[in-house]
């Protein structure tokens, strides 16, 4: 295992990665197993981030945002960021800049269709760094034009998170276990009184507590309706909403669909 001890707060400014001189315009990245906290830095090509297993952490200028197997971060090229990584199988792929003609500005969190798993995972079958063969040069060419219609489907579904590690306990155990943790169980977690609990969740995270817990508990839900075939009130009681009219106002207020629209997009996208 990978351990890097990098004071988080540094600022790296350019990160290439591979050696500009040698590398193919685009290339796969595989990050199993790293143990790291990254300083702050910025790349010369754009970045699709993604985790297999496990959760990453990716963070910009505009916040910090907590990205499962159901999330990538889209990064483009020159967008300063940071982003943590303990112990996941995880892949990127880096295009170049022109590869992609409306790349948008900073970091876009997207939803994770079949098709884009399979691809981020088969292009790792080609290192960044290492020439490009004829049909890598093919696989890269529609991945980048894939990555335009991708990054235009940005996912209004993301998770805060903070760098105050007493709170970061509690939000832990909730996203251990969305459906059953209770506020006093985190607090406890934590050491922590829930009035203080409430306190730095609104303070820290921009949201409430209530409003935390439920965002996890979709987050959850995201997964199990674009990789399962369990019904949207089976999906529902899974991840701790009390009834299938419950999580359905609940989705649709935080991403604008009902639960069935989204599972029927997301597998029109796969």
């Amino acid at each position: 295992m990978a351990r890097y001890d990098i004071d988080p707060d540094l600022e790296c400014g350019l990160v290439t990665l591979a050696d500009p001189a040698s590398r193919g315009f685009a290339g796969g990245l595989i990050q199993d197993e790293f143990d790291i906290d990254s300083p702050w830095h910025h790349h010369d090509m754009h970045q699709l981030q993604y985790a297999f297993e496990g959760s990453m952490e990716l963070e910009d200028g505009e916040g910090r945002h907590l990205l499962p197997r159901s999330l990538a971060g889209w990064i483009p090229a020159g967008t300063r960021h940071r982003n943590s990584l303990h112990r996941i199988s995880s892949v990127s792929v880096l295009l170049a800049p022109d590869c992609v003609p409306e790349p948008g500005e900073g970091v876009r969190i997207l939803r994770v269709s079949p098709l884009m798993r399979e691809m981020i995972a088969e292009a790792a079958r080609w290192p960044l760094g290492a020439a490009l063969d004829a049909t890598g040069q093919a696989f890269f060419a529609a991945f980048a034009r894939l990555c335009g219609e991708w990054i235009a489907d940005r996912a209004p579904l993301t998770l805060p998170t903070t760098p105050d590690p007493v709170l970061g306990i509690a939000l832990a155990a909730v996203r251990a276990d969305p459906a059953g943790c209770r506020m006093d169980d985190a607090a406890r977690a934590a050491g922590l009184s829930e009035r203080s609990l409430r306190r730095r969740c609104q303070a820290q995270l921009g949201m409430g507590w209530d409003e935390y817990r439920r965002r996890a508990r979709l987050l959850v839900s995201i997964e199990a309706l674009t990789e399962s075939e369990r019904s949207i009130a089976q999906v529902a009681a899974d991840v701790g909403f009390e009834s299938q009219s419950a999580f359905a106002r609940a989705f649709r207020r935080l991403t604008g669909e009902a639960p069935q629209a989204f599972r029927a997009a997301a597998r029109r996208r796969g």
